[in-house]
């Protein structure tokens, strides 16, 4: 939804008049210093135009300029033109100092006024440009995601990719793998950096308080509603709604959450207003939606709603490597925190890490990290302090030698080469990139020859018929 133009005007003729002229650029307006703060609040406008005279004292400049900086604390960037009449040019240069874009004499000029204001909205979207381009330019946001896997590295792509679409985003995976440290990413790689990222946990609250978690709710709408209070998804407008644990989420709220995904309005629990917000919902959950579906237990139309995107993340012990390289990463974190005098993993330790399957994931990692730094008693963490079986020596992982894995990579490309050719050795070759001479010599080598072709010419023969 487009971010609108926000009018601060108590004549309302002039409102009028300021939206007819600024037409068809999306307005809405207020008539005091009150609601002006709240439509900042609420809209995040990229432009304002302000009166400066305003009640309770609209013959003085002062409630409008005091309203200027209020506007300009709550957000900086935002453009306020101020509209002030032809006897108050020293008005509109102690506004221009205080922090506003540009002001506008009365009456006003509608040519003048419509330049300004669409000099502003282009000057407000080239900023935000260059900060999104600055902030992907300095400093990575997946920067926190530490992996050498290839499918972890394919998530991290797609989330890259996904920023700037401004669509639902599905993220499955296991409890610890992630999650909400790759929405996160996607929120600040998205042109909704600026604006707020809200987290829910659906199934951390009780079904009772969760629809007012989610929605809000008006003064008096239940026992207990002594004040009114603002939904998660109004306090993300403009940015991103992460909805943790989306598949425990009951039955009846997931009608009200596919209205808003619909309609783009809430209602608050008590009101009868529907508001409009604009956020991107990013949901996450460690079950299986499918079957869920089946049963009947999640609606197959928010499920497309909420999945435009699927991101399936793996779990820890699918990325082969990893669980090693992030033990060291956590390991020197939590040292240099605590300053500990721990300096590393032993070889033991470190072969446990690898063989122990990492049912909590990423998040059992860590901890076991950092409880073993608390109990190590030398320099080196042991398998003892990570709460590990020692690995046996039967079952350890033997040593891997650059020469066994160039053969076992080398068989493997040979086998799937003879494979896709059916056999046929000039096929092979091809595929491979070598001469039939070099394919004879690597398959006896692999002891492969006879198994392919049991009539193929030794080396001699070869290079008569390369020769020929």
């Amino acid at each position: 939804m487009e971010r609108p133009l926000l009018i601060v005007d108590d004549d309302a003729g002039l409102q009028r008049q300021l939206r007819w002229t600024l037409s068809p650029i999306r307005t809405i307006v207020a008539g005091d210093a009150t609601e002006a703060l709240s439509a900042v609040r609420r809209h995040a406008p990229p432009v304002v135009t302000l009166d400066l005279g305003l009640p309770p004292q609209p013959d003085t400049p002062k409630e409008g300029l005091s309203l200027l900086g209020e506007i300009l604390s709550i957000a900086p960037r935002t453009k306020v033109i101020v509209v002030t009449g032809n006897d108050g040019r020293e008005n509109a240069v102690r506004a221009i100092g205080l922090g506003a874009y540009d002001f506008c004499p009365k009456p006003v000029d509608p040519d003048l006024l419509r330049i300004i204001v669409d000099r502003a909205f282009r000057t407000h979207a080239l900023e935000e440009e260059n900060r999104r381009l600055r902030r992907q330019q300095e400093a990575p946001v997946l920067d926190r995601i530490v992996t050498a896997a290839p499918s972890m590295l394919e998530v991290c792509r797609r989330i890259e990719r996904a920023a700037d679409a401004d669509i639902g985003v599905l993220l499955l995976g296991e409890s610890g793998t992630g999650k909400e440290l790759l929405a996160r990413a996607l929120h600040r790689l998205s042109p909704r950096a600026e604006r707020p990222f809200v987290a829910l946990n659906c199934g951390a609250i009780p079904e009772g308080l969760l629809e007012s978690e989610l929605f809000g709710h008006e003064r008096g709408a239940f026992t207990g509603a002594v004040k009114q209070t603002i939904g998660r998804i109004e306090t993300a407008n403009g940015g991103t709604l992460f909805l943790d644990e989306v598949g425990d989420l009951p039955r009846p709220l997931q009608v009200k959450l596919l209205r808003f995904l619909q309609e783009r309005v809430v209602e608050r629990i008590g009101g009868r207003r529907p508001i409009p917000v604009d956020v991107r919902v990013v949901a996450a959950t460690n079950q299986n939606l499918h079957d869920q579906m089946l049963r009947g237990d999640f609606r197959e139309d928010l499920f497309y709603r909420l999945a435009e995107l699927v991101v399936d993340i793996p779990s820890l012990r699918e990325r082969p490597g990893d669980p090693v390289l992030l033990a060291h990463r956590f390991l020197a974190g939590i040292t240099r925190e605590r300053r500990s005098q721990v300096r590393g993993f032993s070889a033991e330790a470190l072969a446990a890490i690898e063989g122990h399957p990492w049912p909590g994931n990423v998040r059992e990692l860590e901890n076991r990290v950092k409880r073993a730094v608390l109990l190590a008693g030398e320099p080196l963490v042991t398998a003892e302090d990570l709460g590990l079986k020692r690995p046996d020596a039967a079952t350890a992982a033997p040593p891997l030698p650059l020469r066994d894995v160039r053969e076992r990579a080398e068989l493997d490309a040979l086998r799937r080469a003879l494979l896709l050719g059916d056999g046929n050795i000039s096929q092979a070759a091809r595929l491979l990139q070598v001469s039939r001479q070099t394919l004879y010599c690597l398959m006896r080598q692999h002891g492969l020859r006879d198994a392919a072709d049991p009539e193929a010419p030794d080396a001699e023969q070869e290079e008569a018929l390369d020769g020929a």
